[in-house]
């Protein structure tokens, strides 16, 4: 199926426009991470998380004003559109104690407006420690794998400048989550293990459509002269098209589906997938093909593909 038919975009002709893109949102990415850090979830800081459910509607300074007389201080923010609440604290003590702590001190304050405790979970220090490392491994881990598995398919300058592709995915979406993190109730952005997730996956999205792309390159390479090489990659670029367009329209219309209708539980899940696909399209066309042009125009030795 071509949604797009000939078409004859110069890409490559807008690459150094790309760059200069990229690289600034990169850096601001990089001033957040420095001066604002992240905003971690239980799951890499430790501490307790209780999701409350009012059956009235409530003022949040009402809520944080009884909790914090009641000793439980904290993150106390809007959890959906049900009346939910998502309380963060580092409350060291019994989670049977905590429930009752919270239940109490609600019952007494706001007894016009009754609350079922949905969720409360809790995660120590030490085991904070250890799954955000074990994350770190993840990550590490799949770059390694791709670098090792586009460099056999392909060859080296390939497979690094696809690692380039997926860093470039996987940081500016990092720097989304740092520099907007807490602001919104909606949607915190904190970074926890299902974060760490979508990052995995944005990898292998990146790296699949990327490779398609220099599937076509190397038919296109098969035919041509080493001087065209520009003009090899400006065709293969337009010739998969289409099937991005594709691709990436109708991968984003389910994850839309799950941002907005699936509940708070996986928005921020959602939406560092969605970007991550706006951004994995973005680098396939404009990151991943034109440093492995630029670096073979720079170091002038022709390309030595494998497979057929």
């Amino acid at each position: 199926m071509h949604l797009i038919k000939d078409s004859k975009i110069d890409f490559l002709k807008y690459r150094k426009v790309a760059y200069i893109i990229s690289l600034t949102l990169m850096v601001a990415g990089i001033v957040s991470l420095v001066f604002k850090g992240l905003n971690y979830g239980i799951d890499f800081k430790g501490g307790t998380e209780i999701v409350l459910q009012f059956e009235n509607d409530y003022k949040i300074r009402d809520i944080r004003a009884v909790l914090n007389e009641a000793g439980v201080e904290g993150a106390i923010k809007s959890y959906g559109a049900d009346r939910s609440i998502l309380v963060q604290t580092a409350f060291d003590g019994e989670l049977s104690e905590l429930r009752s702590l919270v239940s109490n001190a609600l019952d007494e304050r706001l007894e016009d407006n009754p609350h079922d405790v949905l969720r409360i979970d809790s995660v120590g220090p030490s085991i904070a420690a250890d799954l955000k490392w074990a994350a770190l491994k993840a990550l590490f881990g799949a770059v390694v794998a791709i670098l090792l598995y586009v460099g056999i398919r392909f060859e080296f300058r390939f497979a690094a400048a696809s690692v380039v592709a997926i860093f470039h995915d996987v940081f500016i979406v990092l720097g989304v989550f740092s520099i907007f993190g807490g602001l919104f109730d909606y949607m915190p952005l904190d970074i926890n293990q299902s974060i760490i997730a979508a990052f995995l996956t944005i990898a292998g999205y990146s790296i699949n459509d990327t490779v398609v792309v220099y599937d076509r390159i190397r038919e296109n390479i098969r035919s041509g002269k080493a001087s065209d090489y520009p003009a090899i990659f400006n065709r293969s670029l337009n010739q998969t098209l289409s099937r991005t367009i594709i691709t990436s329209g109708t991968t984003m219309l389910v994850v839309l589906v799950l941002f907005f209708f699936a509940g708070p539980a996986i928005r921020g899940f959602t939406f560092a997938i969605l970007l991550g696909i706006i951004v994995g399209t973005y680098s396939s066309l404009f990151i991943a093909a034109p440093v492995v042009l630029d670096w073979l125009l720079k170091s002038r030795r022709p390309i030595k593909l494998r497979g057929g």
